[in-house]
């Protein structure tokens, strides 16, 4: 069999690591594994140690572009998708943070994937902590880690309910109480 170019040994990583974002969000940490990850990116799953350490390291990478994907545009464009019916419905194209947040307190202390965890509360309440308008870096910082609470939460419960009337509620409760 012949060897896979360097190039494109990189397009396919990269494409692992994407499908596995999306897998992750959707079906858990622990609800998908190598050969499901590897399949839905048209892989064999021999390959993957060739690329990975193990999963972790792979959830890991997953999770940081997980990220990159949610965080992009204005504050108020983030804070708008973030409490949307959409964001709600497609948790394989949302925000890891709301998807994983259950998964993720369930890992071992000082894991990858929980390393990544608290840069990504980190990282939405540095994004956040713009809608506090002209306050010390101490208040701002609490009314972010609050907004993002908020978010999040408002997201998660939002995903466990089936009554789509109450969803909206409660994506709606979240924005009337981090608006400025």
């Amino acid at each position: 069999m012949p060897r896979v170019s360097q190039e494109q040994a990189r397009i396919n990583r990269q494409r692992v690591v994407e499908v596995a974002a999306a897998l992750f969000r959707e079906r858990g940490l622990h609800g998908v594994g190598v050969v499901d990850i590897m399949a839905a990116a048209g892989l064999t799953h021999g390959g993957f140690y060739g690329q990975f350490a193990n999963k972790d390291a792979l959830a890991a990478e997953a999770f940081d572009t997980a990220l990159a994907e949610e965080y992009r545009g204005t504050t108020d464009t983030v804070v708008a998708n973030y409490l949307s019916l959409d964001h709600v419905r497609t948790p394989g194209k949302g925000c890891p943070l709301a998807a994983l947040a259950n998964d993720v307190s369930r890992e071992q202390t000082g894991s990858a994937v929980r390393g990544r965890f608290a840069q990504g509360i980190e990282g939405l309440a540095s994004i956040v902590a713009n809608l506090t308008p002209k306050a010390s870096k101490e208040r701002r910082r609490q009314r972010a880690l609050a907004t993002v609470a908020t978010l999040v939460g408002a997201v998660v419960l939002a995903r466990a309910v089936d009554d789509e009337a109450l969803a909206t509620e409660l994506l709606q409760a979240a924005q009337a109480s981090i608006a400025p």
